[in-house]
């Protein structure tokens, strides 16, 4: 066999078992492994780690890591076959049609994917999964990232206030305005925003749209906005208060489907998998969880050559997913189109792709993923170290991050179980915030 072929089928023999190598807890994901996530990761994210833009363990999640309690799966359970959707896209009680007046536990526990109602199904139960920490309440830094930079900061003191999916014990004793949530965030710092602040209120009824108010220091009134305008980028940035925890728009704002199922690779907080995470009790009721001082996000990190807000410290964890798309009634709605991978078994959201009305990709929405635990034996909430939210703007090279405070301020809000005064999130409210 002449020399030449020899080499070539030495070389071919030799590469072979790295070819055929598949992701495994314990490696890493980078510049050199990349092909190993080819099919595990939305392109534009995949792009990252094979640019070395991105680098992050694998570690392991497996099914029943998110304990929501007895009580909820028991609830969750009794679900089954209780509730569909209506042509509006709320849920209702099959039999009557009337909206239930409360629910606990997944309203879907079972989604078959040719269900022409299980892109929506899917969406709820994310929602009713969520709503399960109780009310909450957040100090949370925002930064505004270049590739390489830290462009600017602000510090937003959020709270948000929900009507249902808690424990019946814990659901707020009157709903006399029929909301579903409501949400006030206020700006705490820089100077030039303080005092901004944002009200919404979010209500029962399918075809009742977000009640949205927003205070203006400098212009010294309350002015009220459009639903639609819970797309545009929030102060500017590339979030919007869309986003939230990884959704946050109405879902009967949107025709949903479900258009696949896929393992799929999700960021994941590695403290909270190993249960390394304590919860502070608050003086009124409720629980505060206290992040570790260590860098989440690229910029935060003096020796870090990648993206500014590469998640950092994270873990990979592969993952079923759900694949949904909504499509925005509103034509106003700033995107054409929204891609959300949702966990299969556990409904925790994973990545939110946004087009524009002409197709493209503008922006991706990164989340980590936490555990639950329980303080008490009776709720069950999230239990983490670390947090990672990301709207990364494609056309722009840019994005923004929302996350823990400065490690200096170790004991900011993180807060679950919150408890509200019922005129808390009011009009004189917005205003009292704003000053």
């Amino acid at each position: 066999m002449p020399l030449i072929r020899i080499i070539c089928l030495a070389a071919v023999l030799t590469a072979t078992p790295a070819l055929a190598e598949t992701l495994q807890p314990g490696m890493v994901l980078d510049e050199k492994t990349w092909q190993l996530a080819a099919d595990l990761l939305p392109p534009e994210i995949l792009d990252h780690y094979k640019r070395g833009e991105y680098r992050n363990p694998v570690a392991e999640w497996p099914d029943g890591a998110v304990n929501l309690g007895p009580d909820y799966a028991s609830a969750t359970a009794a679900n089954a076959g209780r509730f569909e959707v209506s042509p509006a896209g709320g849920i209702i009680e099959k039999g009557s049609g009337q909206r239930p007046a409360a629910i606990y536990g997944f309203p879907f526990p079972e989604i078959a994917p040719n269900d022409p109602q299980a892109g929506i199904k899917v969406l709820w139960n994310y929602y009713y999964g969520y709503w399960s920490n109780g009310s909450r309440r957040n100090v949370t830094d925002v930064l505004w990232l270049g590739r390489s930079r830290l462009d600017r900061t602000a510090m937003i003191d959020v709270c948000f206030a929900q009507y249902d999916g808690q424990p019946p014990d814990d659901r707020p004793k009157s709903n006399p305005n029929e909301v579903l949530q409501q949400f006030l965030a206020a700006t705490l710092r820089p100077a030039d925003l303080q005092g901004t602040t944002s009200l919404t209120w979010r209500y029962r009824a399918a075809d009742k749209r977000d009640s949205n108010w927003a205070y203006v220091p400098a212009l010294r009134r309350v002015r009220q906005v459009s639903p639609a305008n819970r797309s545009d980028g929030f102060l500017g940035s590339d979030m919007s208060q869309d986003d939230g925890p990884f959704f946050d728009g109405k879902p009967e704002d949107f025709v949903w489907t479900l258009v696949g199922e896929r393992q799929t690779l999700r960021l994941a907080d590695p403290y909270s998998l190993k249960g390394e995470f304590t919860y502070q009790p608050l003086p009124g009721g409720g629980w505060r969880v206290p992040f570790k001082a260590l860098p989440m996000v690229g910029v935060q990190q003096a020796d870090w050559s990648g993206l500014a807000w590469a998640p950092l410290n994270f873990v990979l964890v592969q993952r079923p997913m759900w694949v949904i798309e909504g499509v925005p009634r509103d034509q106003y709605y700033l995107f054409g189109k929204i891609q959300l991978y949702i966990d299969k078994e556990n409904f925790r959201g994973a990545w939110s792709r946004k087009f524009n009305w002409a197709g493209e990709l503008v922006t991706t929405y990164q989340v980590g993923a936490y555990v639950n635990g329980s303080p008490d034996g009776k709720h069950y909430i999230w239990g983490h170290a670390l947090y990672y939210q990301v709207a990364e703007n494609f056309k722009q090279g840019r994005a923004t991050y929302a996350g823990a405070p400065p490690p200096q301020m170790h004991d900011a809000a993180n807060d679950f179980f919150v408890s509200y005064d019922s005129e808390f999130f009011s009009y004189q409210s917005l205003v009292r915030f704003g000053k």
